[in-house]
């Protein structure tokens, strides 16, 4: 299989290059046309050439945490939507800097002319990359190796990328290893499904001698051991995993960058939430907060604060469970800010009071936790840290994410924590609040998100048997 990996990356950071530059220009343009020549004092040419440099930072630093650049790995739509948020922010960033630097406000409609430029030059660029890549690129051609019971999951969501994975064939662990290696072997690439530690292992280990490209489902074990410290004893190197949570300098400047955030964010946002606090009381003359029993740090409990979705006494039959997508228990006003993500903003409160952070996983009900932990029992894992307002669950997850999934991408924030990891969660944030989908509710009928014993859909694992060109 040739290395494409090598001619992959040399294209996209060529093509990054590309947009990069042409945005800078059409700044350094706008710069000298507009701006340059009317503040106070004008700089000379190095202090012109900061401020565009400086411009060009920025807009990498957003469109890369936004993931705009990620041609190939995201949708077409999704990056070219990234791209448009990053040139929000750092167009909006650089007309106050512009602004700081005339010492008064100056004309916005010059930023305004080169906004409109540059989202069309990044919708073009977005379509032309995103065709070259696939040009370059077609999907790999994959062998689906599984044993459990998560199989059909994963073909789904694999299949909602066909311009990146195509599944010819599945093989269910039971054939035997040397089956799986002769079917291994005629194909680009390999997908280990839930198998056990031994046989992955060994399947493993035999793509690694031969350059077999391999993609496989962590488990929670295995997510543990990606946030281990590499230390060695004399000639043995050794894994070091804490097991503990954050460290005291950990906590601390979390806690600090939370009170900061969240009474900065509280102050600016208490105008709109003193109007949807009048509309809900206006709808139905009801209390206009929701307080509910959730578990944070260690399996405290504390009351959160939201603002009421709801009917009132909307369990007051049929009991403690989650919003379904068509739920008739929620308001319409409840509708608009739960698509919105309005309703957590009462949260704030209760980061500036301690019972939970801005980042982390988010707080379970106990009713909810104790079913889980029966098919769930590393469920507590979570609770090393304090519950949060959002995460890797909410932002790379779904509201109908299963509870393994979503203790796998908290554990994953758990174990990689860093101030920094904070900072760009809280921005991704951003992103997730126009996209609709991830506000789903689970499927009607459903107490909750299926616990992990998703019943495996054979009929689609026997059309990729059977070889029909792949699922999707």
């Amino acid at each position: 299989m040739p290395n494409r990996d090598q001619y992959r990356r040399i294209v996209m950071f060529l093509t990054t290059l590309v947009i990069l530059f042409l945005l800078t220009a059409v700044f350094g343009y706008i710069w000298y046309t507009y701006y340059a020549g009317i503040i106070v004092q004008p700089f000379f040419r190095k202090g012109n050439w900061l401020v565009i440099t400086v411009y060009g930072v920025l807009l990498y630093v957003f469109t890369r945490i936004y993931g705009g650049y990620r041609i190939g790995y995201f949708k077409r739509g999704d990056v070219i939507f990234s791209g448009f948020l990053s040139l929000a922010f750092v167009n909006v960033i650089t007309y106050l800097q512009i602004s700081l630097i005339g010492r008064q406000f100056m004309s916005p409609f010059p930023i305004m002319r080169m906004t409109i430029c540059d989202v069309i030059l990044m919708a073009l660029w977005g379509i032309g990359s995103d065709k070259l890549y696939k040009k370059l690129y077609p999907p790999h051609k994959m062998v689906f190796v599984y044993d459990g019971d998560r199989a059909e999951s994963l073909v789904i969501k694999m299949a909602s990328r066909a311009d990146k994975y195509e599944i010819c064939e599945a093989v269910n662990i039971s054939e035997g290893f040397k089956k799986i290696c002769r079917r291994i072997e005629q194909y680009e690439a390999v997908i280990i499904c839930d198998v056990k530690a031994e046989m992955r292992n060994r399947i493993l280990k035999y793509c690694f001698e031969r350059s077999i490209r391999t993609y496989l489902t962590p488990k929670i074990s295995d997510t543990i051991v990606r946030g281990a410290d590499c230390i060695h004893l004399f000639d043995t190197p050794l894994l070091l995993c804490r097991n503990h949570g954050l460290t005291l300098e950990q906590r601390f400047g979390k806690r600090a960058l939370d009170l900061i955030f969240s009474v900065m964010a509280l102050i600016i946002l208490s105008p709109l939430m003193a109007c949807v606090a009048i509309a809900i009381k206006l709808y139905d003359h009801g209390p206009v907060f929701y307080r509910q029993k959730r578990l944070t740090l260690n399996g405290k409990q504390f009351e959160v604060y939201k603002f009421r979705s709801m009917i009132i006494d909307a369990e007051k039959e049929g009991g403690p469970r989650l919003a379904s997508k068509n739920d008739g228990r929620i308001t319409p006003i409840g509708k608009w800010i739960r698509q919105l993500r309005i309703d957590e903003l009462p949260q704030l409160i209760n980061i500036i009071k301690g019972d939970m952070s801005i980042v982390g996983p988010r707080p379970e009900r106990p009713e909810i936790m104790t079913e889980y932990l029966e098919s769930i029992p590393e469920f507590t894992y979570r609770l090393k840290v304090k519950a949060g307002l959002t995460g890797y669950a909410q932002i790379l997850g779904r509201y109908n994410t299963t509870p393994y999934d979503k203790l796998k991408l908290d554990l994953m924030y758990i174990e990689n924590y860093s101030f920094f990891l904070d900072i760009k969660l809280m921005m991704m944030t951003v992103k997730i609040l126009f996209q609709t989908e991830s506000t789903e509710g689970v499927a009607e009928k459903t107490p909750h998100p299926p616990i992990p014993a998703v019943t495996e859909n054979k009929e689609k694992l026997e059309i990729v048997k059977a070889g029909r060109g792949g699922i999707g």
